[in-house]
This record gives C-alpha cells, structure tokens and sequence, in this order.
C-alpha cells in the first residue's frame, strides 16, 4: 500500500535586504534608528561601506532608486553606484539623496 502526503507549500525565501526593506518601509519610526546606528558605525572597519548599504535600504523603502532619482536630479546609475559597498559620494550627493528620500543625517557629538 502506498501512501501519499501532501507537504505543504513551500515559502519563498526572502532575503535579508529586502526583509530590511519591507520593515522600513513597514515602520517608519525605525528608519531614523536604522540610519543613526549605521551613521555611528561609520568610523568602524567595513562602517562606510555599511553606512552606504543601509541608505541604499531606506531609498529602497521610501520609493525606490527610480523615484529617489526623479526628486533628486541624480541618475539612477550614480545612485547605484553611489549606494553601492564601494560608492565614495560626496557630501552634496548625500544631500540630495537624503533630502529627496526624506531623511536627515544627525551626527550625535
């Protein structure tokens, strides 16, 4: 005699950026905690590269490359390549890329 089960439906993995970003973009209050923590992270080994990653998470969250790119003037090339682990943007191209995503970077002294 055979048996047959059914297993259930197999969930779709999710990754851990965009697990970040459904929660940022879910929860908006922790968007100022997420960015301030990888704002103080920044002098640490790997911090900017991290600090980068987390806004391109929040710019994802607050409407995307696309939309960031329409408000801020900015391509959506220089935004990737700025918002990537290597990007080396300028305090201005920060600026704007906060500025349009709605945020505001507030260094603690």
């Amino acid at each position: 005699m055979t048996i047959i089960t059914q297993s259930a439906p197999k969930k779709k993995a999710v990754s851990h950026d965009d697990a970040m970003v459904a929660e940022l973009r879910e929860n908006p209050d922790y968007t100022e905690i997420y960015l301030q923590t990888a704002l103080e992270d920044i002098y640490e080994e790997g911090g900017i590269a991290a600090f980068l990653i987390a806004l391109r998470r929040v710019v994802e969250a607050r409407g995307g490359i696309s939309e960031i790119s329409r408000k801020s003037g900015l391509s959506r090339q220089q935004l990737y390549k700025t918002l990537s682990e290597k990007g080396n943007p300028t305090l201005t191209t920060l600026t704007e890329i906060t500025r349009a995503a709605g945020v505001r970077l507030i260094p603690h002294l």
